[in-house]
């Protein structure tokens, strides 16, 4: 096993593929080691979170979720009559950062959902639980 080498003269066919791959090489490698000046996109970091308040003005403990991505994730429970604080972390915002919430009654009959709302970085939600559930309401603040 030894190690030929091949001298071609200048012009020859030889010489002229080994310049193509050497110029071939040569822009990949510049290609490899460059890197993008551009701004960085705004995305959202993995510690924001959007604050959630239920205000439940029902008799009935409400158990909440967050449906985002066709996904339905738990949140906790609003105790009955009255106030609670949730911190929804991005990933649960979903790709479009558009979400619904679904409440389902300890005890009662039925569910109760809100309208999709999307959400922005900064913004907050309350989402009023009536005494009659299918006239609740949210709002993003």
């Amino acid at each position: 096993m030894g190690i030929s080498v091949v001298y071609s003269e200048p012009g020859s066919k030889l010489s002229c593929q080994v310049g193509r791959v050497l110029g071939v090489l040569l822009v990949l490698s510049t290609l490899a080691c460059s890197h993008s000046t551009s701004a960085p996109v705004d995305t959202p970091t993995t510690s924001e979170r959007v604050p959630l308040r239920i205000d439940n003005h029902n008799w009935m403990d409400v158990v909440v979720y967050v449906v985002h991505d066709g996904q339905r994730t738990r949140l906790g429970l609003a105790t009955a009559t009255s106030s609670a604080t949730f911190s929804l972390p991005v990933h649960l915002l979903g790709q479009g950062r558009e979400v619904r919430f679904l409440g389902d009654p300890v005890g009662g009959h039925g569910t109760v959902s809100s309208e999709t709302i999307v959400v922005q970085p900064g913004q907050s939600i309350i989402w009023t639980l009536e005494t009659d559930l299918r006239r609740s309401f949210v709002g993003v603040f």
